[in-house]
């Protein structure tokens, strides 16, 4: 492989096909990590800049260097219609490695959203773009495009591993990543996880506040 450790490119990778995708149904960020032990979903610092609907597609990783962004601009050139970049700063909130031209470009390839462990910026026109992004916030300062960096490795983004083609399902909640691997096993569970869902709320309409089994729990307890 070309490159060396810290700055190179790994590609191809695999990636989920449509039917895998379309198996999670409408599921949410929240009820998929619920089907994963409540494990997956990033830390709360990773927000949408703007109320963006709910996506599901396969991570373009992107681990940059502070300061820098020139591994994003190879890891667009690479990703596919459908794609969910997501990037690593090294913990920088200073510099935006993200704003209106790279999404500009992002929209034109058919990249679903883009998902910074760090800042971005030109928050309307990301908005007018109708991408959805999600960061720890904004901020004005840009980046040097110098290096170094890896594309299609495993990175850390929101407290969580993401490895190229892992399922990413992004909405107002937040972020949740499904390994490639463990996709099938929690797409069977998230629609067994929106059923429960949907029986409890019919159970609550009909008039049953509170689940029986919690009073039993307290009672094992020795609350009640």
């Amino acid at each position: 492989m070309p490159g060396r450790p810290g700055f190179r490119v790994h590609a191809p990778w695999p990636r989920p096909n449509t039917s895998l995708l379309e198996d999670f149904d409408q599921a949410s960020s929240a009820q998929v990590a619920d089907c994963m032990s409540r494990l997956g979903a990033m830390d709360a610092g990773i927000k949408p800049i703007w109320p963006s609907p709910r996506v599901i597609g396969p991570a373009v990783t992107v681990w940059c260097h502070s300061g820098d962004n020139l591994m994003l601009h190879k890891a667009l050139s690479l990703a596919r219609a459908g794609d969910i970049v997501v990037m690593n700063t090294q913990g920088n909130v200073n510099n935006s490695g993200f704003g209106e031209l790279l999404a500009t470009s992002a929209v034109k390839v058919g990249v679903r959203a883009v998902i910074v462990d760090g800042t971005v910026r030109d928050a309307d026109a990301l908005e007018a773009l109708r991408l959805p992004v999600y960061s720890r916030g904004l901020s004005p300062i840009g980046c040097n495009k110098d290096g170094a960096g890896e594309v299609g490795a495993i990175i850390a983004c929101g407290g969580v591993a993401v490895r190229p083609g892992d399922i990413i399902i992004a909405d107002r909640d937040g972020v949740t990543v499904v390994s490639l691997e463990d996709a099938p096993e929690v797409a069977r569970e998230a629609q067994a996880q929106m059923e429960r869902e949907k029986k409890r709320l019919s159970e609550i309409e009909k008039g049953v506040i509170t689940r029986p089994e919690i009073d039993e729990t307290l009672r094992r307890l020795n609350i009640l």
